[in-house]
């Protein structure tokens, strides 16, 4: 599991070694409290030859098979010294890629320094990629907001409203009817580019609260057809309690965004009042929402129509 460090903001390097199952050469004195901190690497080869002009020092270093081969034509003294100055800095980790030999040099002021060294087989290119794409989720902006995430016919729909106006049970109705549940009361929404993803805390994932019935697990009760570990969010469907003295647009040209984390989400507020079915007018929204994206828009071709038909009487 990620742990996020809230203080300095970044992920442990350990939790990151974890996960992309990378070899420990050496042990630095920080490696099971380093924080990286920034989803960039760098490879040092301007750095190994003296020049630390602009260098970042947050970043993971990464040797590949040109810094090998410009390393392999120094000599030990010259080894040993460009290693030190890289080292000195309190980089989060060394990295060699390939599989590549690590010189003795480079394991010495490794351990002098007491800096971590790690080594792995992937290519440069190939672990670099891997670095940064698990940098850039796990360094995602991330939220926590209450509501229901559900994919539905493959869009992501966060239904929001107070507690107790029907969120849960609109849900299993529309799991019922083969949509998938994503996270109930809980959800946690990050920012990766310009999409927003979802999913459950860990604690609460394919659980749904009912009431009159309790908690079930819809993974146990209904299979995995049912759940979903993450979706992105399309849309977000807000209901309340129908109110008299309030307007609701019932020609649809209005279109509502909500912002989350910077991003314009689209957004529809149903009304709920006894009668009405609100996980079909959920489904309808969904596939109106779908279509408004793909670039048809019943409520605005009706109203050119209806321009039309008064232009030409």
């Amino acid at each position: 599991m990620i742990k996020q460090d809230e203080m300095q903001g970044g992920i442990h390097l350990q939790d990151l070694v974890d996960h992309l199952n990378i070899t420990v050469v050496n042990k630095g004195d920080d490696y099971e409290t380093a924080v990286v901190g920034i989803k960039d690497v760098n490879r040092p080869a301007l750095q190994l030859l003296g020049y630390f002009d602009y260098f970042d020092e947050r970043r993971l270093q990464v040797i590949g098979m040109a810094e090998s081969n410009m390393l392999e034509n120094m000599t030990s003294e010259e080894r040993t010294k460009s290693f030190s100055n890289l080292l000195m800095y309190p980089i989060p980790a060394l990295i060699v890629s390939r599989d590549l030999e690590v010189f003795p040099e480079c394991l010495e002021m490794a351990k002098k320094h007491r800096r971590t060294l790690l080594r792995t087989s992937d290519t440069t290119v190939v672990i670099t990629t891997r670095v940064i794409e698990y940098l850039t989720q796990a360094l995602a902006p991330t939220i926590t907001r209450h509501g229901v995430l559900l994919d539905i016919a493959g869009e992501g729909v966060l239904i929001t409203g107070d507690s107790g106006v029907g969120k849960s049970e609109a849900a299993i109705e529309l799991v019922m009817r083969g949509h998938r549940l994503v996270a109930d009361d809980a959800v946690e929404i990050r920012r990766v580019a310009d999409q927003l993803l979802g999913k459950a805390p860990k604690l609460i994932r394919n659980y749904i609260e009912l009431r009159g019935i309790g908690v079930i697990d819809v993974h146990q009760l209904m299979g995995m057809r049912a759940v979903k570990k993450e979706s992105q969010i399309d849309l977000v469907v807000h209901l309340e309690q129908w109110r008299e003295d309030k307007f609701y647009d019932r020609f649809g040209l209005d279109e509502e965004t909500v912002n989350i984390l910077g991003v314009a989400v689209p957004t529809t507020t149903i009304p709920v009042r006894p009668g009405r079915n609100l996980a079909t007018i959920i489904e309808v929204a969904t596939m109106n929402n779908r279509h408004k994206k793909y670039g048809f828009n019943a409520a605005q071709t009706l109203a050119d129509e209806l321009e039309r038909q008064v232009q030409g009487s």
